[in-house]
């Protein structure tokens, strides 16, 4: 996994999907190609609930970078705990998943359909002498922390059962046999080289009383047997690292490369909760977030590329690289997520905005095709849209038949003086042969010139008359969009509607 670039002789280790080593002679400068293996990375969420914004960061950092490398992104269940994990959740991290747009080639794969595996190692461990059977009870255990913490040694399990040779018995556990002396030492892309005295980590056990593994074992498995060689997860996975360090080696197998970023934070600097506005991602979807948006904004939060904050799906793609994760922690802003989901809705196309856009349509009784006129509708919206329940909102008008008007907008401008420039206006625009901003605008112009009115004295009681509503999209594009036949059915309501209110 070490790509080397050789500099007159000079070795340097970077990680990296492809370098170029560059060796001076004399005038000339001979490049070639270094290529790795390919990446393949993995997201191993836990079903016990939903999946929230730190574990979708985690899977967008490990889904980009094999995208950009053009390698393979696993997809792996980590089950094993039966009391908490539900198909509930299952299905949640799916949805949620499969609405962000990160596919998996591979996956989803389910521990709990794994133990055999996973016992086939646990079995080569012991017969390499690299684990043993230990048979202590949780009350002996507890005395060992206890009279290490007493002593100011290790507050841990001594290695009681370490040298017995113990067989396999009822309550047995099975515990790695981690080394007396030296360091484990952690090669980390983003922070660095990290060394664990070997002393300070137990024999830590590898398989339950019940036959089970436990996480640090089936993990390690997992990687191995599913060929997964880069692992970028949240830092507060460190602690695990060495001891899975230790596997890898007593297993004879190369270690992945580890990147370990750091924790999404709330605003107060304390571990992302709810209290800080933090939702499951499915949560920001029902709130009208679209899934560019918000993956722009997590993968922001511990990666840079220079000053650039927008960014398509495709950009990521091309620019991500595991040498721009940053090692400060990410500060989760709902204000800073909510404008970044405005300009999305503003840049997006807007045929990518219209599949989002229909099921919040549906919720207010309106079943629009994914079509053009959808798309003009968009348009005409997009840019005063900060999500989609505002611009479903804002949509309504075009779909519906009959148009309720706001009071207080009716009682101020559907009035006798509106009636003459409502009536010519409508007549104007049914003669126009061609509806765009230009005829419009010359029909609004000849409204102005026949009743001596300026354009907002007829703007709004037409804006009204057409939407119910004194706020809306421009006046002309909104026309255009709506069509001639719709607008003027429109405006001569409104004239109805005034003559049967005087």
């Amino acid at each position: 996994m070490v790509v080397k670039k050789i500099v007159i002789g000079t070795y340097v280790n970077l990680y990296m999907g492809k370098v170029y080593a560059i060796a001076p002679f004399s005038k000339f400068i001979f490049y070639w190609s270094i290529t790795m293996k390919q990446i393949i990375t993995r997201f191993p969420p836990s079903p016990t609930g939903y999946l929230h914004v730190g574990g979708a960061r985690t899977a967008l950092f490990n889904w980009l970078y094999a995208r950009h490398t053009k390698g393979r992104f696993v997809l792996r269940i980590e089950d094993t705990d039966a009391a908490r994990s539900t198909k509930e959740s299952v299905d949640a991290i799916f949805e949620a998943l499969e609405w962000l747009g990160i596919d998996w080639d591979d996956g989803p794969y389910y521990q709990s359909e794994r133990f055999d595996i996973y016992k086939e190692y646990i079995q080569k461990l012991l017969d390499s002498d690299n684990a043993y059977y230990c048979n202590c009870t949780p009350e002996a255990i507890a005395a060992m922390r206890k009279a290490g913490m007493a002593s100011g040694g290790k507050a841990g399990y001594d290695g009681s059962c370490r040298d017995k040779h113990l067989a396999d018995s009822d309550g047995a556990v099975v515990r790695f046999k981690t080394p007396l002396t030296g360091a484990t030492v952690l090669d980390d892309v983003v922070k660095g080289s990290i060394a664990f005295n070997n002393q300070e980590i137990e024999d830590f056990v590898i398989q339950r009383s019940d036959g089970t593994p436990t996480y640090n074992l089936a993990v390690v498995v997992d990687d191995i047997t599913m060929n997964i060689n880069t692992i970028i997860r949240g830092d507060d996975h460190v602690s695990n690292t060495p001891k899975q360090i230790l596997l890898y080696k007593a297993l004879g197998r190369e270690l992945p490369v580890y990147g370990h970023v750091p924790m999404v934070l709330g605003n107060d600097r304390t571990r992302l909760s709810k209290r800080h506005g933090a939702m499951s991602v499915t949560e920001y979807r029902d709130q009208g977030y679209l899934p560019g948006a918000l993956l722009n904004y997590l993968v922001r939060l511990g990666w840079s590329f220079g000053d650039q904050e927008f960014f398509t799906k495709d950009e990521l793609i091309e620019k991500f690289t595991l040498d721009t994760i940053g090692t400060s922690a990410g500060v989760f802003d709902t204000d800073k997520l909510l404008a970044l989901n405005a300009e999305h809705m503003q840049n997006d196309p807007t045929g990518l905005i219209a599949g989002h856009l229909i099921p919040f349509l549906e919720k207010r009784g309106i079943r629009a095709e994914h079509d053009s006129y959808l798309e003009a509708v968009i348009g005409t919206l997009n840019k005063r849209s900060k999500t989609l329940i505002e611009m479903a909102e804002g949509a309504e008008f075009y779909y519906k038949k009959d148009i309720t008007y706001d009071e207080k907008a009716a009682r101020k401008n559907l009035t006798e003086s509106s009636l003459e420039p409502l009536e010519i206006l409508a007549n104007q625009i049914e003669a126009i042969h061609e509806m765009n901003e230009k005829t419009l605008e010359d029909a609004f112009k000849e409204t102005m010139e026949q009743t001596g009115l300026k354009l907002g004295k007829i703007a709004q009681p037409a804006r009204v008359a057409i939407t119910g509503k004194t706020v809306s999209p421009g006046i002309f594009e909104m026309i255009e969009t709506l069509g001639k036949e719709e607008t003027v059915k429109r405006l001569r309501k409104a004239v109805e509607f005034i003559k049967n209110k005087n």
